[in-house]
């Protein structure tokens, strides 16, 4: 086994990437500027699998820093998650958007190509489908993301698959997300977002714990069963078990190559407050709102080649996402930010 560089692994998804990373008997090491990560989530990660994990507080955009962190270990492969990731954000503040995510993606695929790590993971989005001519969504749809943050995603793809054609000693697989929720069910680590939340889940689970008063569905007028935007929700930790097996499967890659990871079904907005409810064990206070800029009516993905070539599949259904989700949130309402 060897040693696995995580770019944004004391985010979110990050931490269960590296948790799961670690399980399967890899050595972690992660860089993090800690903007939308904490540090307990490392050491936690640390603690659920035995493992000393290091991490080093460095923005990937900073080329001096990451190649630094790079000198100090000798890594086999890189999972890059680093990035800005809101839709609604990205609509406000495009510019930071693309000077982010497309500086992180060169600064990082350069300090691997100087310390001769061929082998790369990337977290993408299934926001560089934009709206799909039809559902499921296969990977050879056709790219046409309609917001800034899918964008960038669909920018980054194009680097990876431009550099993985001009050097054939790249292996790159392109992880394309559906919708990840829940937690990791020991309720040690989950979504902590910084400020408001910009995705359901956080947000209904943050009504429900009490830290804001109501949820508002961002319209109920799409052209679905309920009104309500359909998305394929996927529990994280079966998404972190997708990064291992890509990782696995890099070596039979010639060059780069696109996955979606998701359940294959979808969900209504309206479905998971439902399901959530169930979870939670009342109901969710919500209101219905304005569309949002930039969202889709529905994502569904196909993962037919995920399953085929990489040999996953997602294991737990909307009702366990929603009750990890929930035990989270119950042990931690504040998130990492007490006692960290």
């Amino acid at each position: 086994m060897g040693t696995i560089l995580v770019t944004g692994g004391a985010g979110y998804i990050g931490s269960h990437v590296c948790l799961a990373v670690a399980e399967a008997g890899h050595d972690v090491v992660v860089v993090d500027n800690l903007v939308n990560g904490s540090a307990t989530a490392v050491e936690r990660v640390g603690e659920l699998t035995g493992a000393s994990i290091e991490l080093h507080v460095v923005d990937v955009t900073d080329r001096a820093a990451l190649d630094r962190a790079l000198d100090a270990h000798d890594v086999d492969a890189a999972i890059h998650l680093a990035g800005l990731k809101s839709v609604g954000e990205s609509m406000a503040e495009p510019l930071r958007y693309y000077d982010v995510n497309i500086n992180a993606a060169i600064s990082l695929i350069g300090a691997l190509e100087r310390h001769g790590v061929f082998r790369l993971v990337f977290s993408s989005s299934a926001t560089v489908y934009g709206e799909p001519d039809g559902v499921p969504i296969p990977e050879t749809a056709r790219r046409r993301s309609i917001n800034p943050y899918g964008r960038t995603k669909q920018l980054q793809e194009d680097l990876f698959f431009d550099v993985a054609a001009a050097d054939p000693r790249w292996h790159i697989g392109l992880l394309r997300y559906f919708n990840p929720v829940g937690a990791h069910p020991s309720g040690r680590i989950g979504e902590d977002p910084a400020g408001t939340p910009n995705n359901l889940m956080p947000y209904l689970m943050q009504v429900a714990v009490g830290r804001r008063d109501d949820l508002t569905v961002f319209g109920d007028d799409y052209p679905t069963p309920d009104g309500t935007c359909i998305r394929d929700y996927l529990h994280v930790v079966d998404l972190a078990d997708g990064h291992v097996a890509a990782l696995d499967a890099l070596d039979d890659v010639a060059g780069c190559r696109p996955w979606n990871l998701g359940t294959g079904e979808g969900y209504s907005v309206l479905e998971v407050i439902g399901a959530a409810s169930r979870a939670i064990g009342r109901p969710v206070p919500h209101e219905v709102g304005p569309r949002r800029p930039g969202d889709v009516p529905e994502l569904v993905a196909d993962v037919t080649r995920a399953q085929n070539e990489l040999g996953w599949r997602a294991e737990r259904d909307l009702a366990a996402m929603c009750a990890d989700h929930w035990r989270w949130q119950q042990q931690n309402p504040d998130g990492y930010r007490v006692g960290a």
